[in-house]
């Protein structure tokens, strides 16, 4: 008989794409989230619950007759989003992850995913653009960031624990930078790839894209299909230790732009703004992800960035917004 997979979070950029990537599997899925899938179709999933996952009642409900948990839900957004509102995004994943650890426990689900994120990475490894790639032990001793960074890492100990204590099988990746098509692309919670690609796919030739201090700072990003097969890697080995999933090629954020300009084929300044650019450097160290799961990411950034250029310009086109008139920096 096929598996039942849950994937919490189904109306999210992830989860969603986890939601189709299973799919092609042949696995049974239930999707789970607040709300419906904004780019997708709801019947990609053999089922999909609208619940609040913040009550135990409803994760109860979404585990029902499940085997295996791939738990995305979370109240996150870009770093303009996370350094502004930390208690709302600290309470309700706590919430969530609490819930999801007792509804697997009380309804016997063999094994969860846990969702984290290199924002659990210490800041004091993380203050040069030339940064060190954080391998899985530098997360201790802890000091992320942003609220959104510890909640993440306290709920990595919250499983941890309930595998400990209640023998709940737990997989654990963190996150480095993950982008794609159909992901946020605007309204506040987008992250810097896919409001890059909107500024340029909106801007005329005299607009200058806009960004966050000097454009200096340094990230590894990961294509959103690379992330969810080494997802499913993880999930199906005896790892149960946290693994960096992400990329190892480390650039700053105006290179990125730089790229996204040469895709759109258009020449545009840059216009420099005081904001939250959160840590200055932050790169992966797959080693460890190598050797356990023979995997790494095969989609280069120039490509990954090409697809979701693409994917945002016509999402721009199709919804008739007009190109030329870029959004004044907020």
């Amino acid at each position: 008989m096929k598996e039942k997979i849950l994937v919490t979070g189904a109306g999210g950029f992830i989860g969603h794409h986890m939601v189709r990537f299973l799919k092609k599997k042949g696995y049974w899925v239930r999707g789970v989230d607040i709300k419906y899938p904004q780019y997708s179709p709801v019947d990609e999933a053999d089922e999909f619950l609208l619940l609040d996952l913040r009550e135990l009642q409803n994760c109860l409900i979404a585990t029902v007759g499940i085997d295996k948990v791939y738990n995305f839900g979370a109240n996150m957004g870009g770093m303009a989003f996370v350094t502004n509102v930390k208690a709302e995004v600290m309470r309700d994943s706590a919430l969530i992850n609490i819930n999801m650890a007792e509804a697997c426990r009380i309804n016997k689900v063999k094994r969860i995913f846990f969702s984290s994120s290199a924002c659990v990475y210490p800041e004091y490894k993380q203050l040069e653009t030339e940064v060190i790639p954080l391998k899985e032990s530098d997360a201790y001793p802890a000091e992320p960031d942003t609220a959104y960074g510890w909640e993440k890492l306290f709920s990595e100990q919250l499983y941890t624990n309930f595998q400990s204590d209640y023998g709940l099988q737990v997989r654990i990746a963190r996150f480095h930078n993950i982008y794609g098509p159909e992901g946020t692309y605007q309204g506040g919670r987008q992250k810097a790839p896919a409001d890059i690609c909107r500024q340029v796919a909106l801007a005329g030739s005299k607009d200058k894209i806009q960004l966050v201090n000097d454009g200096k700072q340094t990230r590894s990003f990961c294509y959103v299909e690379d992330c969810v097969e080494g997802t499913y890697l993880l999930m199906n080995s005896n790892y149960s230790k946290p693994l960096n999933i992400g990329s190892d090629r480390l650039v700053t954020i105006n290179e990125m732009v730089d790229m996204v300009c040469k895709i759109a084929n258009k020449k545009l300044g840059k216009e420099y703004h005081p904001g939250p650019q959160g840590v200055r450097g932050r790169n992966a160290d797959l080693t460890l992800c190598k050797k356990v799961l023979k995997w790494e990411p095969r989609m280069s950034l120039e490509k990954g960035l090409e697809k979701t250029y693409k994917w945002i310009d016509n999402e721009l086109t199709k919804n008739h917004v007009a190109k030329g008139k870029l959004q004044a920096y907020k």
